[in-house]
């Protein structure tokens, strides 16, 4: 068989197996049975002339070819969403998609963002993944969606990344605690204190663990936590003091149950960030979004 002799069809098959790994979840992606999407498979590797997949043990794994191949799937699925973006601007945005990946953080201020977005162009199609730190990259590297919002770019990944907002982290505790309304605490005074910390690797606690170190002060953790609503409790109770993300707190700063800490070299001067993959082709609706984040403030 011959490259030519590969369709739209087999490749659409391909790219979503590359992203799921899995046979059978492809299968419930697509809603097609795993017998059909391993049909298509292998007739796409017969008019490639190589092996795309090898399985070792009860895992795939994508070949060299099979890599050339996933490489040249999304820059051809990448290039078709833009000729429909293309075609929708040429209707004034009135119809089309946006994909979005943004860090659990983000949805205090993401979706009033998105519902202004949305009032400018009702027949866009949006849809909102809202994760950790590690969740969102995997989907980044996955080039799942159209734009991610993160706090900090990873600096071993090949993407563009650009700030459009601050996103100061302060220090939290609960009202009754000593510390609150002492002026210029050192940061060495908070290692005498439980901390509530975000889990290891989130970007707040690279932040924190970034802070500490700089100020040679070891971070006495109490508990470690998975979101920031878990942390904001955790604290409002008393156990504890934090660093956070302002925007995650204004709420609970504004009513009282959680008051903010005036430490020495905080708060901490961080930014929101919008990102894509390096090589990626944006859409007219990924390149409308961006455009009006950085028309606006959303710390």
């Amino acid at each position: 068989m011959s490259l030519q002799h590969a369709t739209l069809h087999q490749l659409k098959i391909f790219n979503t197996l590359v992203r799921h790994m899995s046979v059978a979840q492809t299968a419930k992606a697509l809603h097609l049975s795993p017998p059909a999407v391993s049909i298509q498979v292998k007739q796409l590797a017969e008019a490639v002339g190589e092996p795309l997949l090898e399985q070792v043990g009860k895992r795939l794994f994508l070949t060299e070819a099979g890599r050339a191949v996933a490489e040249a799937c999304r820059d051809i699925f990448d290039r078709l969403e833009l000729l429909s973006q293309d075609l929708a601007a040429m209707k004034g945005l009135r119809k089309g998609s946006l994909r979005i990946a943004a860090l659990t953080t983000a949805q205090y201020f993401i979706p009033r963002l998105l519902g202004e977005f949305s009032r400018q162009y009702p027949g866009l199609d949006l849809a909102l993944f809202l994760g950790n730190r590690e969740r969102v990259l995997d989907r980044l590297i996955a080039n799942e969606d159209d734009i991610y919002i993160l706090g900090q770019p990873a600096d071993d990944m090949r993407i563009i990344a650009e700030p459009f907002a601050d996103n100061p982290m302060v220090a939290i505790a609960d009202p009754a605690h000593p510390l609150v309304g002492r002026k210029h605490i050192p940061p060495q005074r908070l290692s005498e204190e439980s901390f509530i910390a975000r889990e290891k690797g989130s970007g707040t606690r690279l932040a924190c663990e970034k802070f500490f170190r700089e100020a040679g002060v070891i971070m006495n953790v109490r508990l470690e936590l998975g979101s920031n609503e878990a942390v904001k409790q955790t604290v409002a109770a008393g156990l504890g003091i934090s660093i956070i993300s302002r925007s995650a707190v204004i709420a609970e700063l504004a009513s009282g149950e959680v008051a903010e800490l005036d430490v020495v070299g905080l708060p901490l001067r961080r930014q929101w960030y919008v990102a894509r993959p390096e090589r990626k082709i944006q859409t007219t609706a990924a390149r409308a979004f961006q455009e009006f984040l950085f028309s606006r403030k959303a710390g």
